[in-house]
Formats: C-alpha cells, structure tokens, sequence
C-alpha cells in the first residue's frame, strides 16, 4: 500500500506545496492537501478558482489516492480535523508537510495587532497543533515532519517572527517525538516566485543566487521528497537551507 502524506497550503498550481504535492505522489505517496481560497482572495494573486480541482486531477494522473481538505487554519481546531478528514478518507498519516502559511508585509511600526495575531496562529500555533495531533495519531515506525520556513523579516515583520516560532516548534518535535520513531527538520527554500515578485525583485535574486537562476517548487519538493524518503530517515533535527546558494 501507498503511505499517506498530509501536505498543507496546496491552493495553487504554481505553488510550492502543489509543487511538493505532485513529487510525492510521483514517488508513490496517496496525497491529502489542505487549502484555504480565503487567503488568496487577500493576496495580489487573488483566487484560482480551478486551482484546486486541477491540482487533484494531476495527483491522481499520477497514480495516487488524494483528497482536498479546505480550512482555515488560524482556528483553533482546524488542524485536529484537517488530520482526521485526511486519515477517513485515505488512511494513517505517516509524513506531513507544512507549507501553509500567512504572508502579508508590514514592518515594526505599521504592523496591526490583528495581523501580528494572525500570522502567529497560523504560522505558528496551528503548525504546532499539526505537529502535536499527527504525534499522536502516528502508530508507525517510521514518521517525518517537514515545515517550510524563512529567514525574511525586514519589512515582513510578523511573518518573519511566526516562521521563527515555527523553527522552534518543528526543531523541538526532532527531540520530544524521538520514542515516537518521528523525524522533523525545516527546509528553508529561498526565494521562489510563485506570483508574489516584480521584475526587479526577480532579477535582484537571480543576481545574488550563484546558480545563476531563481528557485523553483520543484527544487524545494526534490528535497522534501528525499527527506520523506528511507534514505533521508536519518536526517533529523535540521534547518536546510534549499536555495542555490542565495544566502552564502
């Protein structure tokens, strides 16, 4: 049988999560993912409305059972139903990667409360009640915890403050869930555009990357595929970074 793998923030074809999603199921993974269109309609990108479905009919053209679970995760007890919609319709988690997140730029003096607030439930606090409710869902031997993050905070200031909780959270899971036969590491991409860059944004990290190009999903999902995979049980405990070399 397939293992099953819960992949958050998978609304959009070109995004990293849809990106890792399709790797998984390619490596032989069933793929549940979970989305939140809300968000989108915030963001400059705005809603895709198709996204979603699309993003399942390639998941199955590549062979795996999958189910979209749509929820807000700044609620409090989103992610334990995330985790049990995914498990009736697919079966035991065994991995789950955390690539949702709440990205809205503002800096030290223009940040409102309610936005410090809401990226810290869902970059942080919901991250943890992830980390916590598939630890004690898992009967396995054999478990992995993967989250992206990021090191931006300048201008980016409650994004960049939640996605160090996060670190915290995921790096502290490698220890605690030791008896638990879990790994937990933090892949931290780089710049990646997937809707959110200018042209001069784009060409001042192709500048900066000695790869000489920007990073793509794929680069993140090959890693994260690895990480998942038997030869990558003994990474443990890790902040990678996956960027080409942009933050040499």
């Amino acid at each position: 049988m397939r293992p099953v793998v819960l992949v958050t923030g998978v609304g959009r074809r070109v995004g990293i999560g849809a990106g890792i999603a399709a790797e998984l199921a390619r490596e032989g993974w069933d793929v549940a993912t979970n989305h939140w269109a809300a968000y989108d309609d915030r963001m400059p990108w705005g809603r895709q409305t198709d996204d979603p479905d699309e993003v399942h009919s390639e998941l199955r053209d590549l062979g795996a059972r999958t189910v979209a679970i749509p929820a807000d995760l700044s609620v409090a007890f989103e992610p334990a139903r995330v985790l049990e919609a995914a498990e009736t319709a697919l079966g035991p988690v065994s991995a789950l990667v955390m690539c949702h997140c709440e990205s809205v730029d503002s800096s030290i003096l223009d940040t409102t409360v309610e936005s410090f607030d809401r990226h810290f439930a869902v970059n942080a606090r919901a991250s943890w009640l992830l980390v916590a409710e598939f630890a004690r869902r898992f009967s396995g031997t054999s478990g992995r915890i993967v989250a992206l993050t990021s090191d931006h905070t300048v201008h980016n200031l409650p994004y960049g403050a939640s996605k160090g909780a996060l670190d915290r959270i995921v790096l502290a899971a490698a220890r605690e869930l030791q008896g638990r036969g879990i790994t937990a590491n933090v892949v931290n991409p780089g710049p990646i555009d997937t809707g959110w860059m200018d042209d001069a944004l784009r060409n001042s990290a192709l500048e900066r990357n000695p790869l000489g190009r920007n990073g793509t999903p794929q680069d993140t999902a090959n890693l994260v595929a690895f990480l998942l995979s038997d030869k990558g049980g003994w990474i443990n405990g890790q902040h990678l970074f996956s960027d080409g070399g942009w933050t040499s």
